[in-house]
């Protein structure tokens, strides 16, 4: 076997990361929110003051969750024209240099200004079906977040828990609102009339 043969041998074995697709890119540290929102990907991507967060890709079983929660949240607000909803991935900015894309956020009908082709300017209710794999970010890194945010209204959906918690606003914190188990309603605080039976949010994630 010749040295180049080998060589080829060795890279097909041992083959290198595409280093050239990387440089592409901005390095880490350095990326601007213009060329965040202009990142062209099918992954849940978030913003953080110049670095970006790839996150990990849903399940199934989440997905049933997040598409269920929509649907109701969806014909609530065209009922009472109160706002629309929108579903991830789609960015909301928290503030300059902070975004995030939550599983769901509402925006009020009176806020109409802060919602852009590209990105939300913030939101007035938020919902994140926690990931097992996730299970911090959505319980304490967002919670914090959002309340920063000046977000109203945050539902936390733990499938693993089998438990909604909803957390409304109070002195720039969150404050549980209402925890909600089998057999009971999962009720907002924002949207007068609202409520979802948590066993058909698990039913939904059984299909």
């Amino acid at each position: 076997m010749t040295g180049r043969n080998r060589v080829e041998e060795m890279a097909v074995l041992d083959p290198e990361p595409a280093w050239e697709i990387a440089h592409i890119f901005p390095r880490q540290g350095t990326w601007s929110e213009e060329e965040y929102l202009a990142l062209d990907t099918n992954h849940l991507v978030e913003y953080s003051h110049g670095r970006i967060e790839v996150l990990p890709m849903p399940t199934q079983t989440h997905q049933w969750i997040v598409l269920y929660l929509f649907h109701m949240l969806t014909q609530y607000l065209r009922r009472t024209k109160r706002g629309v909803a929108i579903i991830a991935p789609f960015p909301v900015r928290l503030w300059p240099g902070k975004y995030r894309e939550p599983d769901i956020a509402v925006m009020l009908a009176e806020h109409d200004e802060r919602r852009h082709e590209t990105h939300w300017d913030g939101a007035d209710l938020v919902v994140e079906v926690v990931s097992r794999q996730n299970r911090q970010h959505d319980w304490e890194t967002k919670r914090r977040e959002y309340a920063q945010a000046g977000i109203p209204e945050y539902w936390i959906v733990d499938p693993e828990e089998r438990k909604i918690v909803v957390f409304t606003l109070k002195d720039d914190r969150y404050v549980v609102s209402g925890e909600y188990a089998s057999g009971q309603e999962a009720r907002s605080v924002l949207l007068e009339g609202f409520s979802v039976p948590v066993d058909e949010v698990w039913a939904a994630a059984e299909q």
